[in-house]
């Protein structure tokens, strides 16, 4: 179906020009593909114009918080003008596929480039990128042989010393969603509560304030996503450089399941009009090029086992990682919320 309307596109273009014709036809023929992205545009605009200098194919950006472009294609519907939603964490691209947002398709660069984990069973997202979530603790207050695993920071050693950022972000309710999966509901609730129960702190802010908290003293150890460490440590500001060299990264779980674990990823919107242009974006997104691009600039991981981490996280080394499918999240992420709540984890 795609090389049919592909085909009947060139035939149009081709017959548009032979009668020296230049109007509104030709350019409805030219190959486009519109993409609704949560990701900065500062990092994906670059991967993006490199993407239209190789194949052609432009590209119109639209970009947004990750909830509110879920919901505006949920509005939209069948009318969306969106080919390619770009966004991070499995929890939300499988939102997206179980309100019928995102449509399956198969390709085997990407299958080959994508491990199994971190794309959905029947092609409807695939991860671009992966996140870990360790343990930051501060250098001068607390040793790594203190530390072990996310469920040992429930316990009374650990009391007024925790900070994490509130439940209501998609990533803590993706780590609660793995922990039900691998311990089941009452041992996850019980997680949450011994959790709460030890907060220095009200949840407030983003990870990277997490990172600052703990720096500052105000708690001694939090849980944070790696690449808002690796942005402070990179930065050209002496205050975010001071705040990195007082923290550290603990690998918790090694010899359980791993380091938690999600992805920044993408998928073809049911509605796309341009099937072929997604996807081949999608396959530039998880090719050689684009993946050295978040290792390097982004600092996240890259799906691709040939492409090299940055200098930055490669001076953090290597650890286990949950190797569970990344569907999960999405599947569990109801019972998380509410596990959360109960657990008065606000």
């Amino acid at each position: 179906m795609i090389t049919v309307r592909l085909l009947t596109a060139a035939l149009l273009l081709s017959f548009c020009l032979s009668l020296g014709f230049n109007g509104p036809a030709t350019q409805a023929a030219a190959a486009e593909v519109n993409v609704y992205s949560a990701r900065k545009e500062v990092l994906i605009k670059p991967l993006l114009d490199a993407f239209t200098a190789e194949t052609g194919i432009a590209v119109n950006l639209v970009s947004g918080k990750a909830d509110a472009l879920l919901q505006r294609l949920e509005r939209e519907a069948a009318n969306s003008p969106a080919d390619f939603l770009l966004t991070t964490d499995a929890g939300r691209l499988a939102k997206a596929k179980q309100e019928g947002l995102l449509q399956a398709v198969r390709s085997a660069l990407l299958d080959a480039a994508v491990p199994t984990q971190y794309r959905d069973p029947e092609g409807a997202w695939y991860g671009l990128s992966i996140r870990a979530r360790p343990i930051i603790y501060a250098v001068d207050r607390v040793k790594p042989a203190e530390l072990s695993t996310y469920q040992a920071l429930t316990g009374p050693a650990w009391k007024d010393r925790v900070c994490v950022r509130s439940s209501s972000n998609i990533y803590n309710q993706s780590m609660l969603a793995a922990f039900i999966h691998h311990h089941g509901a009452a041992a996850a609730e019980d997680w949450a509560k011994g959790l709460v129960a030890n907060f220095a702190r009200k949840p407030q802010g983003g990870d990277t304030d997490q990172i600052r908290a703990v720096a500052a003293g105000e708690c001694d150890v939090a849980l944070a996503n790696t690449y808002y460490l690796a942005r402070l440590t990179v930065s050209q500001k002496p205050a975010d450089r001071e705040v990195a060299a007082k923290v550290a990264i603990f690998w918790p779980d090694q010899d359980g399941f791993g380091v938690h674990v999600n992805i920044g990823g993408a998928g073809v919107t049911r509605a796309a009009g341009n099937v072929a242009e997604a996807v081949a974006l999608l396959e530039y997104l998880a090719g050689p090029q684009a993946q050295r691009n978040y290792a390097e600039v982004v600092h996240e991981y890259p799906v691709r086992a040939d492409v090299a981490w940055s200098d930055v996280v490669s001076a953090w080394g290597r650890f286990k990682a949950d190797d569970l499918n990344l569907a999960v999240l999405g599947e569990n992420n109801a019972e998380a919320v509410r596990i959360a709540d109960r657990a008065g984890w606000r």
